[in-house]
């Protein structure tokens, strides 16, 4: 099932030896030697071809996750930015003080923050495996007053998980499409039997690198 207009009729088709050009020309490198597996995120990858062109939409599966490592190569389609319930499009906007804070955006860069664990759905629902922030604090940018986004920092939990079919399910999170997320084929199946062929007993206990970069202004 896929909603028209939220979702792609196809995963990215990105080749490895593509995405690895892409992220050199970005300035951002991987090592599979010290860390054998990686998430990595492109924010826009259908930057022009859904939502409004040229624009980094919210609320659709216009980006794109893909699983690296030396034997399997993965992609998906993805939500990196977060997204009302009612309305893609809207923005929660805040300040910095007190505990009215607006949206938050996980910023671009490399996060080696992410193990293994149960994300907690916040419209309610059992907790599922997921990648879920563990370590360090990540930056972010929230929505600000009047379009005035601000910096901030901190343990925000925000997750790489499952989203929905006729919403993206994220309030910061980076969501992945529920057809592409379970099953054999599926980002948290492949995921998790990559820890577990790596890192043994180890795989819940290990961090994840996830390099998130932003997509040129092209024509996908």
């Amino acid at each position: 099932m896929a909603t028209t207009g939220i979702v792609p009729h196809t995963k990215p088709q990105m080749s490895k030896e593509e995405l690895l050009s892409f992220i050199r020309e970005s300035g951002s490198s991987i090592d599979t030697q010290t860390h054998p597996l990686w998430i990595i995120g492109i924010r826009g990858y259908y930057l022009n071809t859904m939502g409004e062109a040229g624009k980094d939409d919210r609320g659709i599966y216009d980006d794109a996750l893909f699983i690296y490592s030396e034997p399997v190569f993965r992609s998906f389609n993805a939500n990196t930015n977060p997204a009302n319930y009612a309305n893609a499009s809207f923005r929660r906007e805040g300040s910095g003080f007190g505990g009215n804070k607006g949206f938050a955006t996980l910023n671009t860069g490399l996060w080696i923050v992410y193990k293994f664990d149960n994300h907690v759905p916040q419209s309610g629902g059992e907790p599922y495996l997921a990648l879920c922030q563990r370590g360090r604090p990540v930056k972010v940018t929230r929505d600000g007053y009047n379009g005035n986004d601000y910096p901030d920092e901190g343990q925000f939990g925000i997750n790489i998980h499952r989203g929905g079919y006729t919403k993206v399910s994220s309030v910061g999170c980076q969501t992945i499409h529920p057809d592409q997320w379970d099953g054999s084929s599926g980002f948290i199946t492949v995921a998790k039997t990559l820890a577990v062929d790596f890192f043994e007993d180890q795989w819940r206990h290990t961090y994840i690198p996830y390099l998130l970069i932003d997509m040129p202004n092209t024509n996908r």
